[in-house]
């Protein structure tokens, strides 16, 4: 991994892989919890995690002060919990949560391609998978980009565009709420048990949105001295989080109410079909989420590359040898077109992320954080530090584990409803045939009778 990065850089990289299009769920998540403690959450994952961003980034520059610099998340989990830990859990919890958004985005990225091809031709065949294919193929260009250190301009591209996008659909929600004759309803609907696992869906809706998941890799792309220019890269990212996260949930909810659905674009079209937002402004924020979801999944599909490049590269051989492109280019294509495949069979986006975000960037990046920090500098018992740490831990690793189970219950609920769907489009679909069919034979009898 290249280390020649500055604070800007890592400010780059920090944005791209935090201020993404799963934001755009947001208003859904305020949906699920209502107003106040839909904000208060939003307030406290942006608190929470940039301290323990904070705290992590401590340790990192702890111990390369001492002359051991950590590239990986595996790397420092060995170092400070033993082998068998950064082994067998942390290692394959990062992989499967970095890989799991990389098919998260993937799926997004169809979803906005089938929209955009939609409004411009209504009476299209083209499904879904199919669209999710074809930017499965974009990914795998993107996915050849030689290191993290070599995403930097792209990453500052993707950053103006997280912006860009972000005022497009709050502007658009905005114009919808005021130009909207119905009144709207924030109450938060559905029975009692359905209301407590829609929190905590919202609630690691909120954790996948703010989830980083490779601050050790990001860090290793900076020049060395690296004490001080994690907290000016962070300090760039969430004034962007500040200006993005919180005026797309506030507007979004604002203007649809509870009936806002799991990613805000979709609101932009009514249940009738009707396009309530010029078709070209529409079509402009969705074209420039899709090329943020490709830079995006650049990103996270770092730390599979890491891992690729120790299987299948000869370190031996110079980085551009033909004999290292080759089987670059070719292990990376296979990755991408594995998770582009089962992109195809998930077509639930807003539920995947849920799911992402209670199994995999909960700990990553609200628990071990805290856990590294209290077992590093071994803070007394008596100070709060130690207890806030604690109490930390011990919160979201209740919200981890119920989180898991209510992300997995909404994609069960989901499936049903799709497979129930299909089955009365069937049913439909034969009545309609046996109808015509017995009209014709009415018709046939009568003419020769």
């Amino acid at each position: 991994m290249q280390s020649h990065g500055t604070w800007l850089h890592c400010g780059y990289h920090l944005t791209t892989s935090i201020v993404a299009p799963p934001l755009l769920n947001l208003p859904y998540a305020v949906c699920l919890l209502g107003w106040n403690k839909g904000m208060m959450y939003l307030i406290i994952g942006a608190l929470v995690t940039f301290y323990t961003y904070n705290l992590l980034s401590m340790v990192l520059e702890h111990y390369a002060s001492k002359g051991l610099r950590f590239l990986r998340f595996q790397d420092i989990a060995e170092h400070i919990l033993g082998k068998a830990w950064g082994r067998y859990f942390v290692g394959p919890l990062q992989l499967a949560v970095c890989y799991g958004s990389v098919v998260g985005l993937i799926i997004l990225g169809g979803q906005c391609m089938k929209t955009i091809y939609s409004l411009i031709w209504p009476n299209g065949e083209m499904e879904v998978y199919q669209f999710v294919m074809m930017y499965g193929g974009a990914v795998l260009l993107v996915a050849q980009v030689p290191s993290f250190h070599s995403l930097r301009h792209i990453n500052l591209v993707s950053l103006v565009l997280c912006l860009a996008y972000s005022a497009f659909a709050a502007a658009g929600a905005i114009y919808i709420g005021i130009s909207s004759p119905e009144p709207k309803d924030y109450s938060i609907v559905g029975s009692t048990e359905n209301k407590i696992f829609g929190s905590f869906t919202a609630i690691t809706m909120i954790a996948a949105s703010f989830g980083n998941g490779i601050i050790p890799e990001i860090q290793a792309t900076i020049a060395a001295p690296v004490k001080g220019k994690m907290f000016k890269g962070l300090s760039l990212c969430y004034t962007v989080v500040i200006l993005t996260f919180f005026s797309v949930a506030a507007s979004g909810y604002w203007a649809f109410g509870n009936g806002t659905n799991s990613f805000l674009i979709d609101n932009f079209v009514d249940k009738n079909g009707n396009i309530l937002l010029p078709k070209w402004f529409i079509i402009t924020t969705i074209s420039f989420i899709i090329l943020q979801v490709s830079a995006v999944s650049g990103v996270y599909l770092q730390p599979a590359n890491i891992i690729l490049e120790k299987l299948f590269v000869d370190p031996t051989c110079k980085p551009f040898s033909l004999r290292n492109v080759t089987s670059r280019v070719i292990s990376r294509s296979i990755s991408v077109m594995i998770a582009t495949t089962i992109a195809g069979l998930l077509p639930f986006f807003g539920d995947v992320n849920a799911l992402i975000g209670a199994f995999g960037f909960v700990p990553l990046d609200f628990i071990l954080p805290v856990v590294f920090f209290n077992m590093t500098f071994k803070p007394s018992k008596r100070s709060c530090i130690f207890w806030i740490n604690l109490i930390l831990a011990f919160v979201f690793s209740l919200i981890m584990v119920i989180g898991v189970f209510a992300a997995t219950r909404q994609i069960v609920l989901d499936t049903n409803a799709v497979q129930s769907l299909d089955r009365l489009s069937d049913s439909l679909r034969l009545s309609s045939l046996a109808n015509s069919t017995w009209k014709s034979l009415s018709s046939y009898l009568a003419k020769n009778a």
